[in-house]
């Protein structure tokens, strides 16, 4: 391989901000957060919307609640009614 080519690979911690679920996986992604993990080390902290425990494919089921569609979300954040 051609060096200063590819990214670093390092491990990291997924968190899952539905459901609080983490794994440590290596990744390529960077993150100024950092947590502690089980093994006494430190990893970088990535948080991700959906992950294999809150995705309808993994679980048979939603685990969380509908938060609507994008239109629904924008008239609820800025107290607006629909025409």
């Amino acid at each position: 391989m051609k060096p200063n080519t590819h990214p670093t690979y390092n491990k990291v911690v997924f968190m899952d901000v539905n459901s609080g679920y983490k794994f440590l996986t290596g990744s390529t992604k960077r993150s100024n957060e950092k947590i502690e993990w089980e093994d006494g080390n430190t990893y970088p902290l990535l948080k991700v919307e959906v992950s294999s425990d809150t995705h309808p494919f993994y679980t048979g089921k939603q685990k969380f609640a509908d938060k609507g569609g994008r239109v629904d979300r924008f008239l609820q954040k800025y107290n607006m009614k629909e025409k």
